[in-house]
């Protein structure tokens, strides 16, 4: 029987406390490991570089370069590790923010340790986790129109619903049975018709708009 994959990952935190928590959290899990430990997003983008890790976990309120600025200069490089923003505040701008620089997923400091493994294997494995209190927040930072007049197409909400289940382009491909340039350009058409600019935000955004049956 062949091992499972062992999931490297980048701790990202200003406090010392914090990193040696999450460093001791991951002992807990066989397949999680630590790939190293950055105390600042200069730190951070820096360790990408030379360890390579599969995920990193990002702090987002740091001081020098936040954790936002750093996601962003990680996720201009090709190709990068997935990011999970891991923060105490969930601020709409903070979680819109911190998706638009590239971050997959965003949960806050209070999340339970199997929560947190399962978020690390899901965004090692091209999937995005968004704390509840992230997604109110998304949700309530909406003030237009979400279809701005245009309404989803029945295969662009087929999409939408594959994407709400985490799936991502070449599985959505497989199950609709569709090329992967056409559910490429679906999802461009469900970002751009709901205003968003990330799968996450789409996701949020068609949960509490009722988009999905």
């Amino acid at each position: 029987m062949v091992a499972p994959k062992t999931i490297r990952v980048l701790l990202v935190d200003d406090h010392a406390l914090v990193r040696r928590g999450l460093s001791t959290f991951l002992l807990a899990y066989d397949d999680l490991e630590l790939a190293g430990e950055a105390s600042s997003g200069e730190e951070a983008v820096r360790l990408c570089t030379e360890l390579q890790p599969d995920v990193v976990l990002m702090d987002l309120v740091m001081p020098g370069m936040n954790g936002v600025t750093a996601t962003r200069r990680i996720a201009e490089r090709r190709p990068h590790p997935p990011i999970i923003a891991l923060t105490s505040f969930h601020e709409a701008d903070l979680v819109r923010g911190a998706l638009q620089a590239g971050a997959i997923s965003y949960l806050l400091k209070s999340v339970t340790a199997d929560d947190l493994a399962a978020a690390i294997r899901a965004a090692h494995a091209g999937r995005a986790t968004l704390s509840p209190e992230a997604t109110q927040a998304l949700v309530q930072g909406v003030t237009s129109p979400l279809l701005r007049g245009n309404e989803l197409t029945p295969r662009e909400r087929d999409v939408l619903a594959l994407m709400a289940q985490g799936l991502n382009n070449v599985e959505i491909a497989g199950r609709l049975t569709i090329s992967r340039s056409t559910v490429k350009f679906h999802v461009s058409s469900i970002l751009s018709k709901l205003g968003v600019t990330t799968r996450t935000e789409a996701v949020a955004q068609a949960v509490h708009h009722h988009l999905l049956s």
